[in-house]
């Protein structure tokens, strides 16, 4: 049994965003701005016991490992950006890869996104482009088999573990994976275990993923298919709305006074991933603590709060038994996610839970291995 948890590399200034969103932008300048939007709501979400890092330490990665290891997490999925050989925020992952520390194991997810103005609410202006017409996914796998080749990196049985975030975006996905496939072998003399992340925009069926050659499914988490019905929002969110739109029209924002969001309850959104249907096909289950991206969003903000960390211990120890049936290296177990602070989504302390939720993992791992 091994529980992955997802890993954004976001916390270190790059020459690209001091370009797009200001001198020394990192993740944090979002998480450190945010404020509570009505009476309970937990932001600023401010970190604990490793404060505000910057991923260029090699203390701070260090510090990561052991924190995740003490608690039972078995690796780190690292968000990789390549875009047709040009990689974004890469620093952090390739001084892992070269330095040998952390010793701690890892595996990457390609977050095939086009870099979009999205944390200035401008989603259409694409920054950075996905261009599929000039991938060369021989080029791609060759890069790759780098990070495959080291010993902390995940495996299962015996084939490197590889994500790809958005496989529906990507024109003959099925060619694509078969050049990888055999571009790995042709390098690495083994085959590689590639999972589809099934995410709220994702277009195949599991079927039809399956189909095209991916190995298995990552069922990621938060989906807003299964968003339970907003606490009080449908009128206050028509009103603010409203009220938006008439300061706008004297060139004034009121987001300050009439903020747009909606607010789920986690106990119901739980509720709802336990009660969907087995799916056919091979999968493995994602879960999250919590969800608030307020840091991230000028408005409509969606936020899943959650300050029982017994629910997510409850949903967490539910989605290792429903792995315990497939063969040991492929019982996984995906978290999102370390250290998504932006989105309110982080098993990284803070300073209201600590590490409660570290600790609710723990607990989760260590019952499974007794029963």
């Amino acid at each position: 049994m091994r529980v992955i948890s997802f890993y954004l590399p976001q916390f270190h200034p790059i020459p690209e965003n001091d370009a797009w969103w200001g001198k020394g932008f990192t993740e944090w300048t979002n998480v450190a701005k945010a404020k509570p939007l009505f009476k309970g709501h937990h932001q600023p979400q401010v970190p604990a016991d490793l404060g505000f890092y910057d991923l260029r330490l090699e203390e701070t990665r260090v510090a990561q490992a052991e924190l995740a290891r003490e608690h039972g997490i078995g690796g780190f999925c690292y968000y990789h950006y390549w875009f047709n050989g040009k990689m974004l925020l890469e620093r952090p992952f390739n001084e892992v890869l070269a330095s040998g520390r952390p010793d701690f194991p890892f595996c990457l997810c390609w977050a095939n996104e086009n870099w979009s103005r999205r944390w200035d609410g401008l989603e259409q202006e694409v920054l950075t482009e996905q261009n599929y017409e000039r991938y060369d996914p021989a080029q791609h796998m060759q890069w790759l088999t780098q990070a495959f080749k080291d010993p902390r990196y995940i495996r299962v049985a015996g084939k490197p573990l590889f994500l790809l975030y958005w496989a529906d975006h990507i024109p003959d996905i099925a060619g694509v994976v078969k050049v990888w496939r055999q571009e790995a072998r042709r390098i690495l003399q083994t085959d590689i275990y590639v999972c589809a992340v099934k995410s709220h925009r994702f277009g195949l069926t599991d079927e039809e993923t399956i189909s095209v050659g991916f190995d298995a499914l990552v069922n990621f988490h938060p989906h807003p298919k299964l968003f339970p019905r907003p606490d009080k929002a449908r009128i206050r969110r028509f009103f603010n709305k409203r009220m938006n739109s008439f300061f706008r029209l004297f060139g004034l924002d009121a987001l300050r006074w009439f903020p747009i969001y909606s607010h789920y309850d986690y106990r119901k959104y739980v509720a709802n991933v336990l009660s969907q249907p087995g799916g056919t096909v091979k999968q493995f289950p994602c879960v999250f603590p919590s969800w608030d991206n307020t840091a991230r969003k000028k408005s409509d903000a969606a936020i899943i709060q959650n300050s029982d960390p017994d629910l997510f211990e409850k949903w967490l120890s539910y989605s290792i038994r429903s792995v315990e049936q497939y063969e040991r290296e492929e019982q996984l177990v995906f978290v999102n996610a370390w250290n998504e602070w932006a989105e309110g989504c982080h098993l990284e302390p803070d300073l209201k839970n600590g590490t409660k939720f570290l600790e609710a993992l723990r607990k989760a791992l260590a019952y499974s291995i007794t029963t």
